[in-house]
């Protein structure tokens, strides 16, 4: 069983960059973490710290957590990734995702229908453009390169920079099982969220569908799954699941409309639907403390690592057990070291 790699998952924002940032950059690139990611919403974008923060690192990976493909064209987001691979020396790991639709449409001003055609798409398009093997032709049914129609002057163009690596990883945000198994067939990772391990062999099933189909880059032996996991020290759990009840009330109750929320279905998946309507309905009604406090604590535990040092020493025993590759962490210096002796004991 190969050990577990560490990540520092920084995320995006909400009043300005993490105070500490710089001393976790350096404190993660001593523990030799393997990688540092950032995130992308509607707030901070993700490439530019990483390219900020990357300037003072010398070997640890650069992730996105994930890239909006919305936010940007193809071949907008190839260029910033192909750019960002030289000035780094080939540490990029472009992470992307479709995002959901009030994101989508309500942020970015971009339809939102069919986002496993237009992540097959925008997969491909990246790869013909680093490839650089010819000018850049795709006609799909949600990209045309060139532009088919405007001006009707569109050329077909070639990349004039030589990207440093023809093939820059990419992974995948994904949630439902068809994404998940989208991820395994057509990209070198998965970014999961609220992944459980519990779950594992239902996600297995979905990945190795995916490595099954014909023509798949990966086998579930050299396939990355790099994912976020709050860590909370505290040896009273309770005290310590208040922590991350209002983030996951949130996302289980607010982020997606009602009948549409892919967060929602990943804790019906593990059997909190019951759980997961309560709480989006007292959230959808303005009660988001009484949403909060209806978050149990089993839940929590089972997306999370919470309690005494002891107590997570543990519990980490499932993920090392789970397919996932990578932990990506939050968290101050102290948080880092905890869990990097505890990974590596």
């Amino acid at each position: 069983m190969a050990r577990l790699k560490l990540g520092l998952q920084t995320g995006y924002w909400s009043a300005g960059p993490p105070a500490d940032i710089e001393d976790q950059l350096r404190t993660a690139e001593e523990l030799a973490f393997a990688s540092v990611w950032t995130a992308e919403a509607y707030g901070s974008d993700a490439l530019t710290p990483l390219a900020w923060w990357g300037a003072s690192t010398k070997t640890i990976k650069l992730g996105t957590a994930i890239v909006q493909m919305s936010a940007r064209t193809p071949a907008a987001t190839a260029m910033a990734a192909l750019t960002l691979d030289h000035l780094s020396g080939g540490r990029v790991i472009l992470g992307i995702g479709a995002s959901g639709p009030q994101v989508v449409e309500g942020w970015y001003g971009q339809p939102y229908p069919k986002p496993l055609e237009r992540t097959r798409e925008y997969v491909q398009i990246l790869r013909d453009i680093w490839a650089r093997e010819k000018p850049v032709a795709f006609s799909g049914q949600q990209y045309q390169i060139p532009y088919q129609g405007g001006a009707g002057l569109g050329k077909a163009l070639k990349s004039t920079v030589h990207p440093l690596r023809p093939d820059i990883p990419i992974y995948l945000g994904a949630e439902g099982p068809k994404n998940v198994a989208l991820s395994a067939e057509i990209c070198d990772g998965w970014l999961p969220l609220f992944y459980a391990p519990t779950q594992d062999q239902w996600y297995r099933r979905c990945l190795a569908e995916g490595f099954a189909r014909p023509g798949a880059r990966r086998t579930a032996t050299d396939f990355e799954v790099a994912c976020t996991v709050t860590v909370i020290v505290d040896p009273d759990v309770e005290r310590a699941a208040d922590q991350i009840r209002p983030m996951l009330a949130l996302y289980m109750g607010g982020m997606g409309a009602r009948g549409q929320n892919f967060h929602f279905d990943v804790f019906a998946r593990m059997g909190y639907e019951d759980v997961a309507i309560k709480v989006q309905d007292l959230y959808l009604a303005g009660q988001k403390n009484e949403a909060a406090a209806a978050v149990p604590t089993s839940l929590v535990e089972q997306i999370a690592l919470i309690g005494s040092k002891e107590k997570i020493a543990d519990d980490l025993a499932m993920w090392e057990d789970s397919c996932v590759t990578t932990l990506l962490l939050s968290g101050p210096s102290p948080l880092l070291r905890t869990m990097s002796e505890l990974v590596n004991r």
